[in-house]
């Protein structure tokens, strides 16, 4: 006779959650490639650039007023540390691009200070990505990429660009800032994709 059904794992274990080579912490490192830029939010914008050059434009004050979620996500950064159950506050990325045409199947992220990355546009919709201004109730602050930056937390952190600015969609792929560096193009934690080669 079966005791416990199949579908019951009880409560999930941190070292489940913990992708290869990782260790967990409980504070919050700070890492950035240059300074950290300062944008007032009366200067503040964001914007979604298709192939077809159209433009998707948000103030501060347009962007915030958009219906946002609160997700609570692990992150795992490419220099081996974790953080787990990570609370943010933002706008999902399929919000922003309900009224996107585009065909185009990559993204190369653009961030206030020059910061660059690129993803698949796979990887930013459907509940994968957000645009987030709180961490942990706060507003984000400079140090973490505020006033707003990335989150895609399934793949390495330096993914979640901070300071973020704007997206323009490609039809090809073209590599950011790290990955031009050496980084792996894509860099999923589960399957230790640090550097290119991996």
């Amino acid at each position: 006779m079966e005791i416990i059904s199949r579908g019951f794992r009880g409560k999930q274990r941190s070292d489940d959650r913990l992708p290869p080579g990782q260790y967990l912490t409980e504070d919050f490192p700070v890492l950035s490639a240059g300074p950290t830029p300062h944008v007032p939010l009366d200067r503040w914008e964001f914007t979604i650039d298709t192939e077809a050059d159209q433009v998707h434009r948000w103030n501060w004050q347009e962007f915030t007023a958009l219906p946002y979620e609160t997700p609570t996500v692990d992150i795992h950064c490419v220099t081996t540390w974790s953080k787990l159950d990570t609370s943010w506050q933002g706008i999902s990325l399929d919000v922003l691009f309900e009224n996107v045409d585009s065909a185009a199947e990559f993204a190369l992220i653009h961030s206030y200070g020059g910061y660059t990355t690129n993803l698949p546009v796979e990887d930013l919709l459907d509940g994968k990505a957000w645009i987030v201004y709180r961490y942990d109730g706060e507003e984000l602050a400079p140090q973490h990429g505020g006033p707003a930056r990335l989150l895609v937390p399934h793949l390495y952190f330096w993914k979640s660009a901070k300071w973020v600015r704007g997206i323009r969609l490609m039809d090809q792929d073209w590599p950011g800032f790290w990955e031009t560096a050496g980084y792996h193009n894509y860099g999923d934690p589960w399957r230790e994709q640090r550097y290119e080669g991996d």
